[in-house]
């Protein structure tokens, strides 16, 4: 059930049947020069989509803005503060639960450190505030985790390469412009980069050329069971 697209009376029935909301996080992001901006955001949505109608939970609008960082200098990225992320989550858990909704899954299409620890810090506290909530914090990287490697041939594979590529080759194939060159960023991690156009020039990392729409559908495949065996393990969470 997507929550922008049902009435209040509707909300209310629904309520009677499950409490599990999805609340999807994008960004809008450079993921090369191949991909949209909203590469994460697809992701995300369309999984949570997936999974709902597998199991009838609620989908809410997606939150379109996240914390980059290395991407920031890119032309296409627009961040927000990792301050900012957690005043909006804490708002809307206190809303969806304010509503009704006792179980909560952040589920983010991107996997940024700063930003996932910004999702991570304020379920913790919302936990402690709220006893009988039920939340997890995860990103669509968590849900492949096991099995990423099994289909997707390309060594260190991440941000716009031939994973996030098949992924938009299945679910949007008209915004793929072509493929970018394989690239990987040239920095050493532990250092703060202030030019980060120089070191990773493209805002590539990993090998787009070697991806494809049936990989793309292997992975949503996975990520998607993943979500379904989550969606019906929460509402039976103790913490």
């Amino acid at each position: 059930m997507n929550l922008d697209e049902i009435t209040m009376v509707e909300l209310q029935d629904g309520l009677k049947k499950t409490q599990t909301v999805i609340v999807p996080f994008g960004t809008v992001e450079e993921h090369g020069t191949h991909l949209p901006l909203g590469t994460d955001t697809y992701h995300a949505l369309e999984v949570a989509r997936m999974a709902s109608k597998e199991t009838a939970v609620f989908v809410a609008p997606p939150v379109h803005y996240g914390v980059c960082t290395s991407t920031y200098d890119h032309p296409g990225t627009f961040s927000i503060t990792a301050d900012a992320l957690r005043l909006l989550v804490g708002n809307l858990i206190l809303s969806f639960h304010s509503k009704g909704f006792r179980n909560i899954i952040l589920f983010s299409g991107h996997a940024g450190g700063l930003h996932m620890s910004a999702l991570k810090e304020v379920g913790e506290e919302a936990v402690k505030d709220l006893p009988e909530l039920n939340l997890a914090v995860l990103s669509v990287y968590d849900l492949l985790e096991k099995g990423y490697g099994e289909i997707i041939e390309t060594a260190n594979d991440s941000h716009a390469g031939e994973g996030e590529t098949s992924g938009m080759l299945f679910l949007r194939p008209e915004l793929v412009k072509g493929r970018a060159p394989e690239e990987y960023p040239q920095r050493i991690s532990y250092f703060i980069t202030r030019d980060k156009l120089k070191y990773w020039p493209g805002g590539v990392w990993g090998d787009p050329g070697k991806a494809s729409p049936e990989k793309g559908k292997k992975l949503l495949g996975m990520a998607v069971k993943e979500m379904v065996r989550i969606i019906r393990e929460i509402s039976e969470f103790e913490g």
